[in-house]
């Protein structure tokens, strides 16, 4: 059967078509028309850099020219799985495929290879029956399939690894990510320059102990897809990993400059992931002025949006909303040594913000009442803290998602802000233990790629307590921990080199 499939397959090689585009570089035989391969390529490419909207279009000027090209059916029904996002539009997707044939069988008749029609196989798996986490574990085995029959088909390596990846459900398991890992440095030496191949092993390396075999990766995505901006900014996960703010700074500009080319006049982008990473990483540089530009253009975003441009997400990830994403942008400006004027001490939010934005915005006023020695005020901004936990706790329980980091981020949040009251109020014993409380709660969550998910670290929080103690050597320890967890961050790395002049 191999043997086969692999003649099928090569006799359509000499005509296979290469794109050498803005997205990247792929080369896929493929039974489509001549008139539909470009826009396959550039969906191929787009699909590879989860530039999912750009690529389902593509997939579908495909087809267009090609209205029996089975696999044009198959790449805009994938621009529908999110895998490293654990996300997946499970209607969207059956109607993409619907548009080819009503069932499977009808669709799979369509497919003019045998390695195509393993493609398409793999598909209805994806978006079959059982569950979101039983369909990915079934795609995986059948990627491994058109993996293992078409050995030398870089991209059918690339989505098995990523398949791989898409049964993380709990968080970063090193263990899944690593196998990931292995097939794509295989395929690596043969295909240095494939979107998917690099993109993925990005995710592989994100976290700081693996970074540095990431960096190589990023160095050469940032080059062959310049006009993707997920690409863009992806680099950026292995250069915050190792502390390369200024490598961060450029990445998210590069990416944001890329979204607003594709904006045709639209409004630039001013809140989301991207700015969110950039404010973070001008801080971390100590570029306050800069992060205050970042901040106030997202805020500006927020508050001139309609609540339909703005998202209705109510969970705690910031880029569910526009307001989720001005609230946690102010927070970390809060943490991170922004310096406050007297109109940003009028900010509020609208009556329509998420109330992940809401808990972040609450937590922010106790910080900041805190620093002004008002603790009735900061007394009253903890009151609505503590209402508002007890909310976004449902919220996130009631999406049941596996991985347990953001039904834990309030528990941790209000550790951290109840600690800080007790210390503002000479309960020192409770700081300490509630302090030592979110340290340990925090230690249970997996790594995070990108800024801190506990937007305070508590081992810097910890550290930063009993520095004002005067237990140097605890806080010494406490610092040297926080790096290990954020390395780079610009705070303890700051207290820890002024504690080796003294």
């Amino acid at each position: 059967m191999f043997f086969i499939a692999l003649f099928i397959w090569s006799l359509f090689t000499p005509s296979s078509p290469i794109i050498d585009g803005s997205y990247g570089h792929v080369v896929f035989a493929n039974s489509g028309s001549p008139s539909a391969q470009k826009d396959f390529l550039d969906g191929l490419a787009l699909l590879h850099d989860f530039e999912y909207s750009a690529a389902a279009a593509a997939f579908k000027r495909a087809q267009a020219a090609d209205p029996g090209f089975a696999m044009a059916y198959w790449g805009e029904a994938m621009t529908f799985n999110h895998p490293v996002w654990m996300q997946q539009d499970l209607n969207a997707a059956l109607a993409a495929l619907n548009k080819l044939g009503p069932t499977p069988n009808d669709r799979r008749v369509k497919a003019k290879t045998e390695r195509e029609k393993e493609y398409l196989d793999a598909v209805e798996i994806l978006y079959g029956d059982g569950t979101k986490e039983q369909r990915d574990y079934k795609y995986m085995d059948a990627m491994a399939r058109v993996h293992a029959d078409y050995p030398d088909d870089v991209d059918a390596t690339a989505f098995y690894s990523l398949s791989i990846l898409g049964t993380a459900h709990a968080g970063r398991d090193l263990t899944i990510y690593m196998r990931a890992a292995g097939l794509l440095e295989q395929v690596w030496m043969t295909n240095r320059e494939h979107p998917g191949v690099l993109h993925y092993l990005i995710h592989c390396y994100d976290d700081p102990t693996h970074a540095p075999l990431g960096l190589r990766a990023a160095r050469l995505y940032s080059k062959i897809a310049p006009d993707a901006g997920h690409a863009q900014h992806m680099t950026s996960h292995i250069f915050l990993a190792l502390g390369m703010w200024q490598e961060t700074v450029n990445a998210n500009i590069a990416a944001i400059a890329a979204v607003n080319r594709q904006r045709d006049g639209s409004k630039a982008l001013g809140c989301g992931h991207y700015p969110s990473w950039l404010g973070y990483a001008y801080l971390q540089l100590g570029q306050i002025d800069k992060a205050m530009t970042a901040l106030s253009l997202c805020r500006n975003a927020a508050t001139t949006s309609s609540p339909m441009m703005g998202h209705n997400g109510q969970s705690m990830d910031p880029d569910d909303s526009l307001s989720g994403s001005f609230a946690n942008m102010l927070l970390r400006y809060q943490i991170d040594g922004g310096t406050w004027n007297a109109e940003m001490s009028e900010w509020t939010l609208s009556k329509t913000a998420s109330r992940g934005a809401r808990f972040d915005f609450a937590f922010t006023q106790t910080l900041r009442a805190l620093n002004q020695k008002n603790i009735p005020a900061a007394r009253e901004s903890l009151k609505e803290l503590e209402a508002l936990a007890l909310e976004v706790k449902d919220i996130e329980t009631k999406r049941a998602e596996p991985d347990p980091t953001y039904r834990i981020r309030p528990d941790i949040v209000l550790f951290e802000a109840r600690a800080l009251v007790a210390e503002a109020e000479n309960d020192l014993d409770k700081a300490e233990k509630l302090l030592r409380q979110a340290v340990t709660l925090e230690e249970t969550l997996p790594i995070a790629f990108g800024p801190p998910t506990i937007d305070k670290p508590t081992h810097e929080l910890l550290g930063e307590f009993l520095l004002r103690r005067g237990r140097k050597n605890e806080a010494r320890a406490e610092f040297e921990l926080a790096l290990v967890r954020t390395p780079g961050r610009r705070l303890p790395r700051t207290e820890l080199a002024s504690m080796s002049k003294e």
